[in-house]
C-alpha cells in the first residue's frame, strides 16, 4: 500500500511539474512574441538596411548558445529576449518590403492569423491527444537538412518555383516541430521552459517567414 501511495504521489508531482512548465513556456513564448513584435516594428520605423538586417541576424545565431547555455539560471530570461529582441528587429526590412506591396498589410495580416491558427490547432492537439510524437525525429530531421540546402541551391539558381515548394516544406517541416516540441514537454523529454519556448520561438517564427512568401506569391504580389 505504501508503495502504492508513493507511486500516486510520485505522479502527481510529475503532472504538476509539466503543467508549470507547459505554463510558464507559454507565458514566455507570448512575451517573446510581443517583444519580437515590438523591435521589429521599431526596425521597420527607423528604416534598418539590409546589411544591419543580416549582421543582427547573424548575432541572434550566437545569442542562441548563450540562451542554451544560461537555459538553467537566471541568466536564460535575459539571453532569450536579446536572441528574440534581435531576431525580431532583423524582421524590419523583410515586413517593409511587404507592406509597401498593393495590400501588403492585409498580406502581413493574413500570414500572422495563419501562423497563429496553425500554432493554436497543432499545439492544442498535442495536449488534448497527450501523443508521443518523438517518432517524427528522425523524418522531421532529414527534412529540415534537404529544405536547407534547397534554400542554399535556391540563392544561386534563382527559381520562383522552388522557393515556393521550399516555403511550403518549411511550413510542414515546423508544424510538424511543434507536434514534436509540445510532445517532448507533455511527456517529459523537456523540462527547461526556456529552451522549450526557444523551440517553440524558431517554429513560429520560421512559419510565419514562409507563410507570408506563400501567400504574397499566390496573390501575385511577389
Amino acid at each position: 500500500m505504501n508503495e502504492v501511495g508513493y507511486g500516486v504521489e510520485r505522479s502527481k508531482e510529475s503532472v504538476l511539474a509539466t503543467n508549470k512548465v507547459l505554463r510558464n513556456t507559454y507565458m514566455l513564448l507570448a512575451m517573446t512574441l510581443l517583444f519580437s513584435a515590438f523591435t521589429a516594428s521599431v526596425s521597420m520605423v527607423i528604416g534598418i538596411g539590409q546589411g544591419l538586417a543580416l549582421i543582427l541576424m547573424l548575432v541572434s545565431f550566437g545569442l542562441l548558445f548563450w540562451v542554451h547555455k544560461a537555459a538553467e539560471s537566471s541568466q536564460g530570461i535575459v539571453a532569450i529576449f536579446a536572441f528574440t529582441g534581435c531576431l525580431g528587429a532583423s524582421l524590419g526590412p523583410i515586413l517593409s518590403y511587404y507592406v509597401a506591396l498593393a495590400n501588403g498589410p492585409g498580406i502581413v495580416l493574413q500570414a500572422l492569423g495563419g501562423t497563429g491558427l496553425i500554432f493554436f490547432a497543432l499545439s492544442g492537439y498535442a495536449l488534448t491527444t497527450r501523443k508521443d510524437f518523438s517518432f517524427l525525429r528522425g523524418f522531421l530531421f532529414t527534412g529540415l537538412i534537404v529544405a536547407i540546402v534547397a534554400m542554399i541551391l535556391n540563392i544561386f539558381l534563382g527559381i520562383p518555383l522552388l522557393g515556393l515548394v521550399i516555403s511550403a516544406a518549411v511550413i510542414m517541416i515546423m508544424s510538424g516541430l511543434i507536434l514534436f516540441d509540445t510532445s517532448r514537454i507533455i511527456n517529459g523529454g523537456e523540462t527547461n521552459y526556456i529552451r522549450a519556448t526557444v523551440s517553440l520561438y524558431l517554429n513560429v517564427y520560421n512559419i510565419f517567414i514562409h507563410l507570408l512568401h506563400l501567400i504574397s506569391a499566390l496573390s501575385g504580389r511577389n
